[in-house]
């Protein structure tokens, strides 16, 4: 298997024994990045790659003498360019916005930073993020390493691609609405949306409450890692919780326990339209957890309906952070963007007000769902990739993305972690995700869950993007 190719864990692993160097590693991501970057068009702006060789020298070096910088020395990886770097700009995927680099580091970056990533590049979102699909006015379309052809998903796109290509090895990505868990479901990784306020953000997400960040990588292991380092405390989250008293890596069952987990399994949360590939493989999973030793219950509609909700909460808050734009700077906007700021002014109070209060409402129904549950299980998306270009595939509301993607949402208004996983192929052997859904400040139960299922399936899940072209 490449080096490009290889799990962050594994590689930690084989530079500790000095079997693999941060070097080789290097040049394998640079490698991988030239021979298919621009069928893929993930990154807004790469390192230049005599900047990465001499971090991974440096890196190399410090491994050599027994003195790694931190958790993920020499790792290469990418931010989601909606997340402020010093070093380079956040551009957002907009025309409007500045091409100078940002004031500071993000919490997340910070501390994958300080911990020894070599980060290449930030990668493609679209405008704003508004849509669960990556293509943007600034760099274009976006495409899935398993078939250019489709959609990496959205709207941390270009994060997930560039980690299924090899690129990197992992990504931080921003979710407010499924941007992490959509993308890896669609690219075949794993991503995480952890409770509310536990990985430190700034600045404050234009969707108030229901923004997070979110790691996207190749194992639930490496998502534990990357937990580890990315919620330690930052001063600038007012809404952070405290650091976790225990390392989620050390916590890790080498080989999962699923046993005695309650989990509840909705199909469709009452009123998704899912596609029979997917439907038959997260059926399928929910099975495979019985045989783990888990009680699994069918439960159709565990919370309320969000959608009316979400929708309200998701354009008034992107109109709201975007309410400055000029006239002339609208006209420069992804069409589909224009529409929803002209759609939202039309919300009145009393209709913002009651997404509020449906916020309340499905929070503390949440939390006592999970007095009968450690997990809740769904498809993460209700289709599989779709045609890149496009915001909805065929069947679906063209106008609107929330319907082809209704389960990832609704746990971003009620704070909860929530995780997606491979669980499997479709016949044109194109990547499906399953998510897991935990109690509030239930990271733990989730990376265990998630690690049983994964260990269960590893003969049949890892495989790499065969990089179909369009």
């Amino acid at each position: 298997m490449s080096l490009a190719a290889r799990s962050m864990t594994e590689l930690l692993a084989a530079f500790r024994a000095s079997d693999v160097s941060p070097v080789d590693l290097a040049h394998a991501v640079l490698d991988q990045t030239a021979a298919t970057e621009p069928a893929l068009n993930a990154f807004v702006v790469r390192e230049a790659p005599e900047a990465v060789l001499a971090q991974a020298k440096a890196a190399q070096d410090r491994w050599h003498r027994g003195a790694p910088a931190g958790a993920l020395d020499g790792i290469p990886m990418t931010i989601k360019d909606a997340i402020i770097t010093a070093k380079w700009p956040t551009r957002s995927g907009s025309l409007t916005t500045s091409s100078e680099p940002g004031p500071d580091d993000a919490p997340a970056v910070a501390r994958v930073f300080e911990a020894g990533a070599i980060i290449v590049g930030k990668t493609t979102t679209p405008e704003f993020g508004w849509k669960a699909v990556t293509d943007s006015p600034l760099t274009g379309i976006s495409r899935n390493p398993w078939n250019t052809a489709l959609t990496p998903g959205g709207s941390s796109g270009g994060a997930a691609a560039a980690v299924a290509a090899g690129h990197a090895i992992a990504s931080i990505g921003t979710d407010a609405g499924g941007s992490v868990r959509i993308p890896a479901a669609f690219c075949g990784l794993v991503a995480m949306k952890a409770t509310r306020g536990r990985i430190p953000a700034y600045p404050p997400s234009a969707v108030w409450t229901a923004g997070h960040i979110g790691p996207i990588a190749r194992t639930v292991a490496d998502t534990a890692l990357l937990l580890d380092v990315m919620t330690r405390a930052d001063a600038r989250d007012w809404n952070a919780l405290p650091p976790p008293q225990e390392s989620y890596v050390a916590g890790l069952p080498t080989d999962g326990d699923a046993k005695g987990l309650r989990i509840a399994y909705s199909p469709t949360l009452g009123h998704a339209k899912v596609h029979p590939e997917v439907a038959d493989l997260v059926d399928r999973a929910a099975r495979r957890f019985e045989e783990l030793g888990s009680h699994v219950e069918v439960v159709d509609t565990p919370l309320p309906d969000a959608r009316d909700a979400f929708n309200v909460y998701f354009q008034t808050g992107i109109a709201h952070s975007l309410r400055r734009l000029t006239p002339e700077a609208v006209a420069r906007l992804d069409p589909g963007l224009a529409a929803v700021l002209i759609e939202s002014k039309a919300v009145s109070r009393e209709t913002f007000l009651e997404a509020y209060d449906f916020q309340i409402r499905i929070s503390r129904e949440a939390r006592r769902f999970h007095q009968d549950y450690d997990v809740l299980i769904t498809p993460t998306v209700a289709v599989p990739p779709f045609a890149a270009g496009r915001l909805s595939p065929p069947g679906y509301d063209q106008a609107n993305w929330l319907e082809w993607s209704p389960f990832t949402y609704p746990f971003n208004l009620s704070g909860q972690p929530a995780m997606s996983l491979n669980c499997g192929y479709t016949r044109a052997g194109l990547p499906v995700g399953l998510q897991l859904v935990g109690p509030m400040y239930g990271e733990a139960v989730l990376l265990r869950a998630s690690r049983s299922f994964e260990a269960s399936i590893a003969h049949e899940a890892r495989r790499l993007p065969v990089f179909v072209e369009a």
